[in-house]
């Protein structure tokens, strides 16, 4: 990878810009090709730092450790959006807590009285919690500054991001029609936007495989409610059951949200496979392809590491 390469990102979700950014910071000339920009999945995420539901675990820890280091550092500063803040994750059974969270700062098991009723398990901690609309804000600027450009267009193809010496497919769902790859499936999520009521700690429970998740993440003015997991469906359209579950479930926790004001519904659906694909291959035509999609709903929690590895790919070949 040299100076006078041009690179074409594929896709401008959290994955997409972040790659971008590291591609572009490191002298590369990038440019962005995106349908929508920024996606609208990364768009609604709630977003929380944390590998849940994700493998390869060696390398999903080794992605998510660098992006952790790089969102504290981020977190220094409020107009990125990333911010570090206190909470608990809690449990209904009693389970040992993920070696992830082990390590995170101020971690120590929840005493009975800070659970919420029906949880036999939790544990308190310190992680970044990010206001993905600011943040994917923050990434484009930094994109803009560092000389990348963007464009917005719906490619048929992947070939029809050329002329390029390597294109980066960061496409997410996008990816199933485009290489193709059949192993990806979206997970539709769902968030409720409401006004905040005075919270200034997150709660999220691990409910494991269920479709119905339970989170809410303040971010100054507002929260974030969530939420909804439904595996096969990827449908962008609001569900105002689910949106009423969603808000039926928090309150529960937290009583001061039910009469919170929605301000917005953010739908979602997550870009699901085994594993998080990262690696290079070659097209028919000579094309480089660098893929770097399947992250399901830790796109935002591996997206720095991922795009250092892509760079290091770039680098090495």
């Amino acid at each position: 990878m040299t100076a006078g390469e041009r690179v074409v990102v594929v896709g401008a979700g959290v994955t997409g810009l972040t790659t971008a950014v590291v591609l572009a910071e490191s002298g590369v000339s990038v440019h962005v090709i995106a349908e929508q920009v920024p996606g609208v999945t990364s768009l609604a995420a709630g977003a929380m730092w944390g590998p849940y539901l994700v493998e390869p675990k060696d390398k999903v820890d080794q992605w998510g450790q660098r992006s952790l280091e790089i969102f504290r550092e981020l977190a220094q500063d409020p107009a990125t959006g990333v911010r570090l803040t206190r909470g608990i994750e809690a449990s209904r059974t009693a389970e040992t807590p993920p070696d992830w969270a082990t390590t995170l700062p101020g971690f120590r098991p929840c005493e009975p009285t800070e659970l919420p009723p029906g949880c036999t398990a939790g544990y308190r901690f310190t992680v970044p919690l990010v206001d993905m609309p600011t943040y994917l804000d923050y990434l484009l600027r930094r994109l803009h500054v560092a000389g990348g450009t963007v464009e917005r267009r719906r490619l048929a193809s992947l070939a029809d991001a050329g002329p390029a010496h390597v294109i980066v497919n960061c496409t997410g769902l996008g990816a199933r029609e485009l290489v193709p790859d059949p192993e990806l499936r979206p997970i539709r999520g769902q968030h409720v936007v409401v006004t905040n009521p005075g919270l200034t700690e997150f709660f999220s429970e691990d409910t494991g495989l269920s479709p119905d998740l339970l989170c809410f993440y303040p971010h100054g003015d507002t929260v974030v409610l969530g939420g909804t997991a439904i595996d096969g469906e990827g449908g962008l359209t609001a569900d105002d059951d689910a949106a009423a579950g969603i808000i039926a479930r928090c309150a529960e926790v937290e009583p001061r949200l039910a009469e919170a004001r929605v301000l917005e519904h953010r739908i979602g659906a997550r870009p699901t496979r085994a594993t998080v694909r990262v690696e290079t291959e070659r097209q028919e035509d000579g094309t480089e392809v660098v893929h770097n999609y399947g992250h399901g709903g830790a796109g935002v929690t591996l997206s720095w590491g991922c795009a250092e590895e892509i760079r290091e790919l770039l680098t090495s070949r």
